[in-house]
Formats: structure tokens, C-alpha cells, sequence
């Protein structure tokens, strides 16, 4: 039988992937000030660890890297419809101690957009010479699976929402069970935790995990808490409290939640949009948290250095890439030690 390792997001990293933002994507109009924020979060990256840059074409992309910068960064000729790595980034886990790249199904969140392009983008990148020669490709693609849609302790323990992996036009009409058995067959997981309740105005993912709650360790989920009455997600995030207050981790203790604050409303076009601090990447000996300008910003950075005392927490203006109803994590994708060249 094999053995799946799908190791958390703090386990030590090789790199961290972006797909960059280009004329064709939903960026044009604010193509400039989307590259500002994209620069922010490429150099906090390349301190630490490789940068994976997917565009359709390099020089673009280079010239606004130094040739110091450039040392750590990979460059990679990939077309795509959008940016959003996270979702249409392969999935990195060890089988047999082998690294792989599972690639899921990526159709645009349930067929809401274009992703002809981005579902091509794992295999692709695998004909590069960008992966380790023992690195495996595995295409599930008959499966469909955001990395935005799931959260993993490292220790066989899997959160997910029910809105997003049961919605329409993902994998319907699979059953909760049949999903649950799929998860646990290709993750190597051995027991999910479900949130039913949770949402953000303005979210197109039909309540991804990422921007709801996250593992910070083995015993620790931060969380998107709402104070405000009147707010229109205070229901429902309470209730997604009191399911988080119910887990118990493998031992049967509870979990430690650590409450992240609600982003003060800001608004776009077409009304409120999904920003959330919960959005956080974390990286070699750092966590980027997305900030808004709002009056919650140092304290939801205070509260996430709580929890990795041992990194740097640094705070990245995520203002821009809030108006596409994304954030940081959504961006990103990590391949762990062991994967890139």
C-alpha cells in the first residue's frame, strides 16, 4: 500500500510559484498597479527561497528584477487566463517518499471563468526542466480540486467547507462520502474536518477555506472572527466558531483557535469584497500577511506573530489584488523541500 505524505504549509520550502499578471488577464485595466504588488511579494519571497514566475512571455516579466534578484527567481514560458496560482497550482505530496505533483481539475471555480489555459499550466511546467529528476506528475484531472479549498495539519488531518467541494459544477454528483473517500485515497489523509458555515461577500470560490480558516500547527486554527452585530457575516461566522470550538484533533483535545479580526469593509463595483487576514502564506522563516489599510491591520499581524514567534511577520499591501476578489495565499502556490531544481 503507499504511503502520502501531504505536508502542511510550514514544512521547509524549495520555492513558491506565481502565475504573473498580463494584458489577457482581468488586470488590464490596473495592469501597473497589480505588477507593484506582485514586486512586493516576489522580493519578500526571494529572501528566503526560489521564486517559480509562469508568463506567457520572460522579458516582460524580467526587467523589473535586478540581476542580484534574478539569482533566485525561475522564469517560465506558460500561457494563462488569470493569476489565480493557489487554485490552479499543482498539489505537492511525497508517495513512497517520492516527491509528486497532483495535478487536479481546474475549471474556473465551477465553470464561472476561462481556464483553458490554467489547466494546462502543471503539465506544462512539468516538461520543463524547472522540477528535481525524481519529482513525479500524477494528472487527476478527472477530480476537481483548488488548493485554496483545502488545509492540511501535515499529520493526516484535512479542513475543508462544504459549500465549495459540494457545489455545482465541481464534482457532482458525487456524495459527501465518496468526496471524503477520493480526498483521503489521493491526499493520504485520514480524517476531514467540514465547516458548513462561513462566507465572504464578494467571493467567488464558494467559501474557500483560505479565507475563512487556517492551520497554523498541528493544534492551532486562526480564524476570521466577526464582532459586529450588524455585520452582515456575523451570523454566520459564530456558527463557523462554534464548529471550530467542536473539533477535536486526532488525541481528542480541543484545537487552540486564534480569532484574526474582521477586515473593515471595502467596497468595489460590485459591492463589498472578500478581504479576510486569514490569507496569509507562509513561507521559509516568514508568514506575508495581506493588509488593507484598515484599522485591523497591525492587529491582525500582532495576532498571527503570536502564533510563529520563530518568523518574521511581514505585512504586504494586498489592496490592489483585493478588487479581483483574491488575496495573497490565493496567488501563491508553495512546492515543498525537494521539488525544484
Amino acid at each position: 500500500m503507499q504511503q502520502i505524505f501531504f505536508p502542511a504549509e510550514w514544512h521547509s520550502q524549495s520555492g513558491v510559484q506565481l502565475t504573473w499578471p498580463h494584458m489577457g488577464t482581468d488586470w488590464a485595466d490596473i495592469l501597473d498597479e497589480v505588477i507593484d504588488c506582485y514586486l512586493s511579494i516576489s522580493r519578500e519571497i526571494i529572501k528566503r527561497e526560489k521564486l517559480l514566475i509562469v508568463a506567457p512571455g520572460n522579458s516582460e516579466v524580467e526587467q523589473y528584477f535586478s540581476k542580484e534578484e534574478k539569482k533566485n527567481i525561475i522564469f517560465t514560458e506558460v500561457e494563462s487566463n488569470d493569476t489565480w496560482t493557489r487554485d490552479h497550482g499543482a498539489i505537492s505530496v511525497f508517495i513512497d517518499g517520492k516527491p509528486t505533483l497532483l495535478d487536479f481539475g481546474f475549471n474556473g471555480w465551477g465553470l464561472k471563468f476561462a481556464a483553458n489555459h490554467d489547466n494546462q499550466i502543471n503539465n506544462k511546467l512539468y516538461k520543463k526542466s524547472i522540477f528535481n529528476s525524481d519529482v513525479e506528475y500524477k494528472n487527476n484531472q478527472n477530480f476537481i480540486l483548488e488548493g485554496g479549498s483545502i488545509e492540511t495539519d501535515g499529520k493526516g488531518t484535512l479542513l475543508t467547507t462544504s459549500k465549495c467541494l459540494f457545489a455545482s459544477n465541481r464534482n457532482q454528483p458525487l456524495t459527501k462520502e465518496q468526496i471524503e473517500k477520493h480526498l483521503k485515497s489521493v491526499l493520504g489523509i485520514n480524517r476531514v474536518l467540514w465547516l458548513n458555515y462561513g462566507f465572504l461577500a464578494g467571493d467567488d470560490t464558494d467559501s474557500h477555506v483560505d479565507t475563512l480558516a487556517r492551520f497554523c500547527d498541528e493544534d492551532t486554527i486562526a480564524y476570521v472572527k466577526c464582532d459586529d452585530e450588524n455585520d452582515q457575516h456575523y451570523l454566520e461566522l459564530k456558527q463557523m466558531e462554534s464548529e471550530l470550538q467542536s473539533f477535536v484533533k486526532s488525541d481528542g483535545n480541543p484545537y487552540n483557535l486564534l480569532p484574526l479580526p474582521m477586515v473593515d469593509a471595502l467596497y468595489g463595483n460590485n459591492g463589498r469584497l472578500p478581504a479576510t487576514y486569514a490569507n496569509f502564506l507562509i513561507i521559509n522563516n516568514a508568514v506575508l500577511v495581506p493588509t488593507y489599510g484598515t484599522t485591523k491591520d497591525e492587529i491582525a499581524k500582532s495576532q498571527i506573530k503570536k502564533q510563529f514567534p520563530d518568523r518574521e511577520v511581514v505585512g504586504v499591501d494586498c489592496t490592489t489584488l483585493i478588487k479581483q476578489s483574491g488575496s495573497l495565499h490565493c496567488i501563491t502556490m508553495q512546492f515543498p523541500e525537494g521539488f525544484i531544481r
